[in-house]
Order: structure tokens, then C-alpha cells, then sequence
């Protein structure tokens, strides 16, 4: 049980590190009263995408580790990182915007130019503290932000439940988020940039080190039933209160929302958004700079990789607004997992695999050329 624990964290606290935060307003933006079906949607393509990062888990590892892996899938594979760290960099933009734009929200200090300074100030507090003693001693803050974070998610449920039944006694109905006239297009492009909210799965490709295969495959499915299970809940349970931000959601809507159920929960949620988003930050800061350093063969070490992912992310932050850098984020690992289809391809014999994998590809493909920000 102690190695399943260890091996389910780390997946889940990746998927859970900013979606719960910000899902809400975005499909609220996009679908209205449909976003629980949009939600679902995602959770089904993110678990389908899962199962190719668990094959190849299971089938090309193998190959790699006994260097028998044919050419292309090696090609393919090195690409894959690549693409990998490049998502990893504009994650650690979008968990700091979210934490100052939250933290920010609860002093009354939210504007566009504090959000980028605050943002700011914590990328290079964290750059400085990979430089001068390095990020790994923060990896353990990583399992109390999970545990912080379900917490909070529980509690907000359970309160945000309450309210529901309440309304419900009154009037015997719901009011609905007011549906904005869009496009087909315009729908799934944005619900398109929502892939970010389910991402995290990956992350047990790269926990070999420490766990058996077989183990990753298992804990990584069970962290996307979790969390599909719990994001379902947390729609279902928040849609009918959307309607009282009057069709304006930006990046700390959620605050807003739940200080309508009750304001004694906007702080545990301002903590636990901070705690989070600060450990997502450390975690993928440290899983880009290790793949640095991994595939320049030592040329780069860990310390000029935490400044390479500083400067990217002081860069983005300075360019791109909350919802811009979601759909940038979601398009960035959506040419990751895109990569991951094809590598899988390269070494599956199944035909019937083959085609859906295929599929797929041309699914991920798209969200990488079109994903767009809500608003």
C-alpha cells in the first residue's frame, strides 16, 4: 500500500495541481449548462491519451532500456522530451499566474501588472533556491499539497452540496449560466484548451527509477478514475452557483463563487491554491532541468537548467495572460502526448491499435495547431 501511495501522488498531484481552480469558469465561458458534459469529454480523451502513455510504458521502455528500439521510435522519443520540457516551462508560467492571481484576490491586489510581478518575484525566488541549494529537499511538499488540496475539494464539495440542496427546498430549480452564442468551432477550440486541466498521467513514465512498470500503469490509471470522479462531482456541484458571477470569469472566479457559499472557505482555498501551485511549480522546474541535464548527457547541470526554465517562464509571464497560457500550456502537451501516439505506433502490431492510435494522432494534432483561450 506505501509503494501504491508513492507511486499515485506524484500523478495525481500533477493532474489536480491547477484544474480544480480554474475548469469552472472555462467551461462556464464555453458550454454554460453543458459543462458537465464537456467535462466528461475531456476526462474520456485524457484517459484514452493515458492508455497510450501506459502502453508505451509497458512496450517501448523495454526497447529503450535494452537499446533495441528501432531508429524512429528512438528519434521520435527524443523529440518527445523535447517537447516535453518546452510544456514543463510554460506549466511553471501557469501555476505561479494562478497562485498570485488567487493570493492576490484574497488582499484585494489583483491586477494584470500584480499578477506579473508577484509572478515574477516567485520564479526567481525559486530559480535562487535551485542555484544557491537546489529544489530537491521541496519535493516533499509535494504529497501535503495533494492531501491539502483533496482536502479543501472535499470540503468545498460538501459546502457547495449544501447550497445546492438549499436552493433547491426554495424554488425546486436551478438557475443555469446564461449560454453565449459561439460557434461550433469557437466550442472546441476552447474546450480543446482545457487538456491541460487533466494533465499529469505522464508523469509515471518517468517515475522508473523508483517503481516497477506495472505498478506506474496501475496508479496512473487509478489517478485519472479519481480524478474524473472528483472533477465530475466539483461541475455538477458549482454549475448551479455559476450564474452569480453574471457572465464574468477570469482566472480567481472560483474565489468568487465559493465566497457566495460561504466566505469562511475563501481562505482555506487562497492556502491551498498557494501550497499547490507552488509545489507544481518546484515539481516540473525539477522534472525539466532533469531532462535537460539527461539529454545533453551532463553538458548542462541541474542549476543552469533551473535558470533556463526561470528565464522561459519570466518571459511568458511578461507576454501572455491566465487563459492564454492554459490553452498555451494545453497546446503544448498536447504535441507531447501527439509524439507519444506515434512512438507508440512505431512499435505496435495490432492494426485495430494502430488506427486509434492513429485517430488519436490527428485529435492531438489538432489541438495543437487550434487550442484558444476562453474570452
Amino acid at each position: 500500500m506505501k509503494q501504491f501511495l508513492g507511486a499515485i501522488s506524484t500523478p495525481l498531484a500533477s493532474i489536480f495541481g491547477s484544474g480544480f481552480l480554474v475548469i469552472v469558469p472555462i467551461l462556464a465561458g464555453a458550454v454554460a449548462f453543458y459543462s458537465v458534459y464537456a467535462m466528461l469529454a475531456v476526462c474520456v480523451l485524457a484517459f484514452l491519451v493515458g492508455e497510450v502513455i501506459r502502453y508505451n510504458i509497458q512496450y517501448v521502455e523495454p526497447c529503450l532500456a535494452n537499446k533495441v528500439a528501432a531508429k524512429s521510435t528512438l528519434l521520435l522519443q527524443r523529440v518527445s522530451d523535447l517537447a516535453l520540457i518546452l510544456a514543463y516551462v510554460i506549466s511553471v508560467c501557469l501555476y505561479l499566474h494562478i497562485l498570485s492571481a488567487f493570493v492576490l484576490t484574497a488582499i484585494d491586489y489583483d491586477t494584470p501588472i500584480n499578477e506579473d510581478i508577484l509572478t515574477t518575484v516567485i520564479i526567481i525566488t525559486i530559480t535562487l533556491i535551485g542555484l544557491i541549494k537546489g529544489l530537491k529537499p521541496l519535493e516533499n511538499i509535494e504529497t501535503w499539497a495533494l492531501l491539502i488540496t483533496l482536502l479543501v475539494i472535499i470540503i468545498l464539495s460538501v459546502a457547495l452540496a449544501n447550497y445546492d440542496y438549499a436552493i433547491w427546498q426554495r424554488q425546486s430549480s436551478f438557475t443555469m449560466p446564461v449560454w453565449v452564442e459561439q460557434s461550433s468551432w469557437q466550442i472546441l477550440t476552447i474546450l480543446a484548451g482545457t487538456l491541460i486541466v487533466v494533465q499529469g498521467f505522464e508523469t509515471s513514465r518517468y517515475l522508473g527509477r523508483e517503481y516497477a512498470a506495472k505498478l506506474r500503469i496501475k496508479t496512473s490509471r487509478w489517478s485519472q478514475i479519481i480524478s474524473t470522479l472528483v472533477y465530475l462531482s466539483f461541475v455538477t456541484l458549482a454549475l448551479p452557483v455559476v450564474h452569480t458571477l453574471d457572465g464574468q470569469y477570469n482566472d480567481h472566479s472560483l474565489i468568487d463563487l465559493i465566497a457566495t457559499v460561504s466566505v469562511l472557505l475563501v481562505t482555506p482555498l487562497v492556502l491551498a491554491a498557494a501550497l499547490s501551485q507552488f509545489s507544481a511549480a518546484v515539481a516540473d522546474t525539477l522534472a525539466a532541468s532533469g531532462s535537460m541535464v539527461e539529454m545533453s548527457k551532463g553538458v548542462l547541470t541541474y542549476a543552469q537548467g533551473y535558470l533556463l526554465v526561470g528565464v522561459g517562464a519570466i518571459v511568458l509571464t511578461w507576454s501572455v495572460n491566465t487563459f492564454e497560457v492554459i490553452a498555451l500550456a494545453s497546446r503544448s502537451f498536447a504535441l507531447y502526448y501527439f509524439i507519444q501516439c506515434l512512438v507508440a505506433i512505431s512499435v505496435a502490431k495490432n492494426r485495430y491499435w494502430q488506427f486509434v492510435l492513429a485517430i488519436l494522432s490527428v485529435i492531438l494534432l489538432w489541438i495543437t495547431l487550434f487550442a484558444k483561450p476562453v474570452g
